[in-house]
């Protein structure tokens, strides 16, 4: 794109003047500054100069005759005082076949090469000149600003490559937020993108994932997580699990998204961090829905009022999807000819423009376990509605929700299923009332011997919380086990206890309750006095290392088998 003859900084001889009085009047040039402010720097007179005088047995204070150069850097950068004339035109082609050259061997994109060399008209031989260096990061100030010749707009085409056709140079993003189902449906999404052939980055409460590996485990629902996906050259499609704690610490990490999914709000972690009502909390979550480019669609649960209500206002597209095909707000969202996702006669459905389409049968839907799984069939929708509307094939999102086998592995804590020989093991995350209440519908389809729960409560949640969950897990279960999160929370095992057997105590005072306060050692004790045909359910704190437990105590009845 451009060719500058450099040279390094020096002076030209007038048979009057010394070094230094030469020096100072070149620095009047107002085209010198300090540093990098300008497009030449400043000659200054150091060590090196010195150097480079005494070696013409001359000092600053010398004068030479009119028209001698003195040297003053060894080297040609414009940084010490150095020169740059362009001479682009002057250059043969074969020396630009061998830049070009260069910087495919480096497998560069922007490509900076220094030559020494006495003249760029003739091919360059390893007999008349060198390559010095290739820089990945080349100055473009000698190019867009040279001492000499016709400056060069450099940036351009740099600009061009990074945005063809005016593109953004954005990537699809899809933000994912709510109370419950979170996870699992950035989950679905991702694996959709997968599917459809794009490079997914994507962040959950249980880790951050590029292209399916996970690269950092924990919490990673918050900004900083994000970035990290959104700064990864390979991902080209990016889903944003945006939780509470996340948004009101330091907000979002993104300033708009494609398309923006709001799950379900329910009474969760309130009381905390000045959030005091559900409407408080709908008012948190709102914010990804706001955040959603005009061209771009906020999906919401037509099923849930105050995700519904999050439509008022918003300045993007809507998509909605419910449970209930006969859904008023459904209806009426389609007969305006808008897009909905909807579950009708054992299918899940897809409605663009009035028209009305099967994606796929429930039942042959993995993540559903054959219909069982209520919050799973929740949680499929919204992720159907993100793919389309991300202009993935209806065809690619039935084959992608057909692939996406729930297990360990792939939806970790949620709802995993290990059938051992004589007893079967539940693994989920479910950690609020709503969460539970998914997991007692899902047990009324569970046909076993004995029901036991390992069940637990986050300590910073609100007694009535608390005490829910213990009430919730009586109905559900014939006999219980409590165990504690390793962090309290601001709340003694003893006071979560209690809070717990408080709920316990409104539905049966008579249900065996037995405390084991560390998750693995209350697992162990289940599994170890399982009767036949029993079904164990354990509330997850610790997902992966429950969940490599579960893993090697199947693996060992195989290998036994």
């Amino acid at each position: 794109m451009a060719v500058a003859r450099r040279t390094p900084a020096c002076v030209t001889g007038d048979g009057v003047s010394t070094i230094r009085e030469l020096v100072d009047e070149t620095n009047k040039d107002p085209g010198r500054g300090e540093g990098h402010e300008n497009s030449l720097t400043k000659i200054t007179i150091d060590d090196l100069s010195i150097k480079l005088l005494h070696e013409e047995f001359l000092t600053p204070e010398s004068i030479v005759e009119a028209g001698r150069v003195v040297p003053l850097k060894s080297t040609a950068n414009l940084s010490t005082g150095g020169t740059a004339d362009d001479v682009t035109d002057e250059v043969h082609p074969d020396n630009i076949f061998l830049a070009e050259r260069i910087a495919r061997l480096m497998h560069l994109d922007i490509c900076g090469i220094d030559i020494m060399t006495k003249d760029v008209t003739q091919p360059i031989t390893n007999k008349n000149g060198a390559v010095v260096e290739v820089n990945a990061g080349p100055g473009l100030r000698m190019h867009i600003a040279p001492s000499a010749g016709k400056p060069r707009n450099v940036a351009a085409p740099i600009v061009d490559m990074l945005f063809p056709d005016g593109s953004s140079g954005r990537i699809p993003l899809v933000a994912v937020t709510g109370t419950n189902g979170k996870t699992t449906t950035t989950r679905l999404i991702a694996h959709l993108a997968s599917h459809a052939g794009f490079t997914p980055g994507f962040t959950t409460t249980d880790g951050i994932y590029i292209d399916g590996q996970l690269v950092e485990a924990g919490d990673c629902s918050g900004p900083r997580s994000a970035a990290l996906v959104l700064a990864d050259p390979i991902v080209d499609f990016a889903v944003l699990e945006c939780a509470r704690g996340g948004i009101l610490r330091s907000g979002l990490g993104f300033d708009k998204c494609n398309v923006s999914v709001v799950t379900n709000i329910s009474e969760d972690h309130l009381g905390i961090d000045g959030i005091d009502t559900i409407e408080g909390l709908a008012r948190v979550k709102a914010v990804v829905p706001k955040c959603t480019f005009d061209s771009g669609y906020s999906i919401l649960n037509a099923d849930d009022d105050l995700v519904f209500k999050m439509r008022e206002g918003l300045s993007c597209n809507i998509a909605l999807f419910s449970l209930d095909a006969c859904n008023p707000r459904i209806l009426k969202h389609i007969s305006d000819g808008s897009i909905a996702a909807y579950v009708d006669q054992g299918g899940f459905y897809l409605s663009v423009g009035g028209e009305k389409q099967l994606v796929a049968s429930i039942d042959e839907v993995p993540l559903t376990f054959k219909g069982n799984a209520e919050c799973m069939i929740k949680n499929v929708m919204p992720a159907i509605l993100a793919a389309f509307v991300s202009d993935i094939p209806v065809s690619v999102i039935r084959q992608g929700l057909l692939s996406f086998i729930p297990s360990a592995d792939s939806t970790p804590g949620r709802m995993n299923n290990f059938e051992f020989s004589n007893f079967n093991v539940l693994l989920d995350y479910a950690h609020n009332e709503d969460g539970m209440l998914q997991i007692q519908k899902y047990a009324e389809n569970v046909q076993a011997s004995k029901k036991v729960g390992i069940i637990a409560a986050a300590g910073d949640r609100r007694p009535e919380d608390i005490s829910i969950i213990g009430k919730i897990a009586a109905e559900t279960f014939d006999e219980l086990i409590i165990r504690h999160d390793k962090d309290g929370r601001g709340r003694t095992n003893e006071e979560i206890t209690s809070l717990l057997l408080e709920g316990i105590s409104q539905v049966d005072d008579e249900i065996p309750v037995k405390i084991i306060s560390k998750e693995i050692e209350a697992a162990e004790f289940a599994i170890r006095h399982a009767e036949t045909g029993s079904w164990i359910f354990i509330n997850t704190e610790q997902v992966h290392k429950t969940s490599s437990f579960l893993k090697e105590l199947h693996r060992l009845e195989m290998d036994e088998a």
